[in-house]
């Protein structure tokens, strides 16, 4: 698989079971990361972006065996969770 998203989730945050939904209907390709049961990998995500809200997420993009990884925050990168998934729709249309 050339492209990649990884979820970062909590079990409890309704927004992340919208945005999961959201995915799926679109039939989105998605691994969900609950923060709780990764919370290393969780913390250094928090660290490079400075933000610890969910629903995170992070783009892989190994086209070419050149990979490029972006992060995306709530309120740093997308306010709504409907600009979230436009974000992610528009890297897999990419």
């Amino acid at each position: 698989m050339d492209k990649l998203v990884i979820l970062y989730t909590m079990k409890s945050c309704p927004y992340c079971h919208t945005l999961k939904e959201m995915l799926d209907k679109e039939n989105l390709i998605y691994v969900d990361r609950d923060i709780n049961e990764h919370s290393k990998e969780y913390d250094l995500f928090c660290e490079i972006t400075g933000n610890d809200f969910v629903p995170a997420f992070m783009t892989i993009n190994s086209y070419n065996d050149n990979p490029t990884t972006k992060l995306f925050a709530p309120e740093r990168d997308f306010n709504e969770i409907e600009e979230g998934l436009e974000i992610i729709k528009k890297f897999y249309k990419e």
